[in-house]
Parts: C-alpha cells; structure tokens; sequence
C-alpha cells in the first residue's frame, strides 16, 4: 500500500476534492471534532496470535470461527460459516432469515467477502429467497471472475448452485412490517393501532404458514434479541441501533448487518458482511455491506475490517479501505476505527442527518482485526458502558467494549 504514484494520485485528488467541498453547503451548527470517550483498557490492541471480531450480534460466530480456524480452516471459510449460524437463525431479527424485510414486505439480503492471500473478493446484493447470502459470495469469489451480482441474476446464480429457495420472511417479522405500515403516518391510509375499529389480534389470519416458532408468545416485545445476546448482558439499546429522529414509537428498527473478520497464526486474514439491511427500506437499496471497501475490505499485508450502521455514510467514506489504511499507517485497530468515524463524522453535511448541536443523528460501528491479531472496534455513539463488540481469541468468546465518539 505504499506506492508513490498512488500517493501523488491522492494528493492531487485531495486538491480536487477541497475544491468541490469549498462550494458544498455546509450545516448550520456543527460542534468541534469530537475526542473519544474514554473506554476499558485496551487490551485488544495488544493482543497478538489468532483472533475473530464481530459485532455484537455475532458471539456465537466468533466461537465457530476460532475454533474452525484453530483446527486450519482457511480464514474466510472459518468466518462465512460463522456468519452462517446468525444468518439462519430466526430469533435474529437484524440478519438473513427473519431479518426486517423491504418496505413491501420482501427481505432482501446483501454480503461481501474477501480472502486475504489470493485479494480476492466476492458479492451479492438485493438477493431474495436464498438464507445465506454470504455462501452465495463466497460462490462469486470462487467460481466466476466477477466480483459483485446482483438482484434476479444472484438470485438465478444461487439457485444454479444448488441453494434452496425459501420465504425468508417470518410470521414475527411480518407482523412487525405490517404494524410499521400501520404506524407509519396517521393520514394514510392504514389506520393506527389508535385508530382501529376493531382490533386486528382478534381476527385469526388464513394461511400465515405459521410454525412452532411463530405461534409461541414473543418474549421481547417490541425489540426481541436472540437468547445468546441475552445470556452475554446486551440491553435491546445496545442490540439494535436508535431508529432517526421522528420513527414512530415501537416500531423495530436495526440496520440489520454483521461483520466478522479473522486471523489465523499465519497472520492470514479473511472478512465477511452480511446483512437484511435498513429495516423497511426501499425495494432494490444497497447499503455498504455488499460493497467491498465500504462495508467489508481486508490485506493480508496488513489486516481486514468492516462495519455496520448507517451505510450511506460508509459507502462515501470507503469506511472498511480507509480503516485497513489506517493500520498501514501505524494506528492501531482501536484507533483506525476511531480515525475513519471521525472523518465520517467530519463530513456528514446534509442537515437532516444531525442533530441541531450539529452532532450526528446516525450510528456507525467500525471493526478491524490487524495481521499480527491486534483487534479493536469503536462507534459514533454507544451508551455509557461503551461500543460492545463480539471477540474470540484462545481466551474463548466474549463481548468487550470498545470507545464511542458520542453517548
């Protein structure tokens, strides 16, 4: 990554770029950069040897991980059978099967991969029907010399691969969508739960296909986590993101994403992305996850990252290179992460994306996984006990806590 031509290229891009944002209106109230938050002692940083980094909805994917890793699985095969188990799983209303769907009502699923010593990648995007998208761009990287597929055609591409096809949305999540579309606003033409003439729990509903899962009281209300999220201590505020300004009360929101990067003893790097994507977005959106740089990039020279959050915002940042950057730089992952989001932060010039004291009103989360298993994560905002991530190092499976720019 040190190459001098590409460096005077981003010089010279740099000047350019100066130049356009000198004629970019800028917000109102912005405050002064912020400094991060202290955080528990960082000892990720200096950990060295094998490590698996996740977000926090992936303590069970860094356990698999490790231990597949450990037994000298190849690092991206080890992750994307990691990220599998979230993928599956029901109870995980952020990711994959019962993950929130589309605002019509279809889940549509997004991933990236990369492979450290070969710097190969592979994606799918607003793929339907297929649970694992991850093992579907796991399939691009290995089969085809194309790096992303979208929509009908990764569709058709998984099925050809002998993926079944499936409805990937459950009867959870589909009365959550519909209880969005009746909350959404009072003048449409869904009425409100306060505006029902007759309650719709009253009316038994012909051909939902609803199994074991589905007919069982639901335990977590509004914001239902998954029992190993639970069982690790994470409170629904720090399991799902906080919905922007003006969401209409109890209604689920998430960003619906997980990374997972590892590195093997080798100091062999492999990364992963995979998502359901912004809870009720607009049919055929492409957040970051999918995008290799943005949401998922790794060098086995250096290390892997990712994130999850607010995609736009790391799609126009490069989020997941520039923190990979950064560690190539000298930073640690701890503050590689911290550097990116602060420029993300630095940038975010459209006023309905902040606050009125200029703060941002979106959470991003960065997570970085270096060569020699330094690992760290941080985020734009996390509550008082900090940014939790998922770990796994010879140690066993944890979640820790990183440093945040906000509470």
């Amino acid at each position: 990554m040190h190459d001098p031509d590409r460096r005077r290229f981003l010089v010279s891009a740099g000047a350019a770029a100066a130049a356009m944002t000198a004629l970019l209106p800028t917000a109102s109230a912005r405050t002064a950069q912020p400094d991060a938050k202290p955080s528990p002692e960082r000892t990720s940083d200096n950990h060295r040897g094998p490590a698996v980094i996740a977000s926090a909805n992936g303590l069970r994917t860094v356990e698999l991980a490790f231990d597949r890793i450990a037994n000298d699985t190849d690092p991206l095969l080890a992750v994307v059978e990691g990220v599998g188990i979230v993928e599956a799983d029901p109870d995980d209303v952020t990711v994959g099967f019962g993950g929130l769907p589309n605002e019509r009502g279809v889940v549509q699923l997004d991933s990236s991969v990369m492979h450290g010593p070969t710097h190969r990648a592979g994606a799918v995007a607003a793929i339907e029907n297929i649970a694992h998208p991850a093992r579907v761009a796991l399939r691009v990287l290995q089969s085809t010399d194309h790096c992303l597929i979208v929509g009908d055609g990764a569709r058709e591409f998984a099925l050809a691969h002998g993926f079944p096809e499936q409805n990937l949305l459950t009867e959870r999540t589909r009365r959550m969508w519909m209880k969005w579309k009746r909350q959404a606003s009072p003048a449409d033409d869904w009425l409100n739960d306060d505006q029902l003439d007759w309650p719709v729990e009253s009316i038994t509903e012909p051909g939902t296909g609803m199994d074991e899962h589905s007919r069982r009281d639901d335990p977590g209300g509004d914001y239902p986590m998954p029992a190993d999220a639970i069982a690790a201590g994470l409170t629904p505020g720090e399991f799902f993101d906080a919905p922007p300004p003006g969401w209409p009360a109890g209604i689920p929101f998430t960003y619906g994403t997980i990374h997972c990067s590892g590195v093997t003893g080798a100091g062999d790097v492999g990364s992963c992305t995979t998502t359901s994507g912004l809870s009720y977005k607009i049919p055929g959106r492409v957040g970051d996850s999918p995008i290799v740089g943005a949401g998922m990039y790794c060098d086995n020279a250096v290390g892997g990252a990712g994130a999850t959050g607010f995609g736009e915002a790391v799609i126009q940042s490069c989020g997941a290179f520039d923190v990979v950057r950064e560690m190539d730089n000298g930073q640690s992952p701890t503050d590689a992460c911290l550097a990116v989001l602060k420029r993300i932060v630095d940038r975010s010039r459209r006023q309905r994306r902040l606050f009125e004291n200029g703060e941002p009103n979106f959470n991003v989360r960065m997570y970085a996984v270096r060569k020699d298993g330094a690992f760290g994560s941080a985020s734009i905002r996390a509550g008082a006990r900090g940014s939790p991530f998922a770990v796994c190092t010879a140690g066993g499976p944890r979640i820790e806590r990183g440093p945040s720019l906000y509470t």
